[in-house]
């Protein structure tokens, strides 16, 4: 029995993705502030797991790896709980600290806290941890700076792990994936109409995450787009 823990979903791709992995028949441990939409969330699906919360807290970090643990393990770590960070986007010159200091506390030391948590459970099962990324970690867009610096941030951290983890045998996979645009409340807030534009979770980024566990291949950056191209061809080959 495969068990896998999902931060952030309450909503957006988080939710998305823990229905498709409990449809998989995946035990899936599945957190948010939103405590009615994890309710929801769980409601009649018996392989959901819902733990409401701020992931920023550590008793709330503790009570997910216990979770999961009482379930078999960790097999899979998706580090997807974020922010763009206080109220919205700004500009470098105008980006508040306070705000900017609390989005590193979700987008970056939250996940590290996690991670570091569950990784002897990932080194026993052989799992992968799944840090959801951002291609404004790698471009520079105006008003994505402080945004991007917290997943610039991550996807080093990431590359680092799997560097430390590499000389191991079957050590945990380490991917960080861009899920690229995808039409979710976070975005909205960001851009409204580029959003309106953009596919829903489970019709773009889903695909990709599913076909990354079915391929698992090396630690690495890859991107949703990416991943379900690859997908394709292998299976057509």
């Amino acid at each position: 029995m495969a068990v896998a823990i999902v931060t952030g979903a309450s909503r957006g791709l988080g939710r998305a993705l823990a229905l498709a992995l409990a449809e998989r028949g995946w035990e899936v441990v599945v957190d948010g502030r939103g405590a009615a939409g994890l309710a929801e969330l769980a409601a009649g699906r018996p392989r959901i797991h819902a733990v409401a919360g701020d992931v920023t807290d550590t008793w709330h970090r503790t009570a997910l790896i216990t979770t999961a643990a009482d379930l078999g393990g960790v097999d899979l770590l998706v580090n997807n709980a974020g922010v763009l960070g206080g109220r919205g986007l700004a500009a470098v010159a105008d980006l508040s600290l306070e705000e900017l200091r609390r989005a590193f506390e979700v987008n970056v030391l939250a996940p590290l806290g996690l991670l570091q948590e569950t990784l002897p459970l990932l080194r026993a099962s052989g799992g992968a941890v799944l840090n959801i990324s951002s291609d404004a970690a790698v471009e520079a867009y105006p008003t994505w700076g402080g945004y991007g610096a917290t997943k610039a941030a991550l996807e080093a951290l990431s590359g680092s792990l799997s560097a430390e983890l590499a000389e191991e045998v079957d050590a945990p996979r380490v991917w960080w994936v861009d899920p690229g645009e995808m039409d979710t409340a976070m975005y909205r807030a960001a851009d409204a109409a580029a959003a309106a534009g953009s596919p829903r979770p489970e019709e773009s980024a889903v695909p990709g995450l599913l076909a990354l566990l079915d391929v698992r291949p090396p630690s690495g950056r890859y991107t949703a787009a990416g991943l379900v191209a690859e997908h394709r061809t292998a299976a057509a080959r």
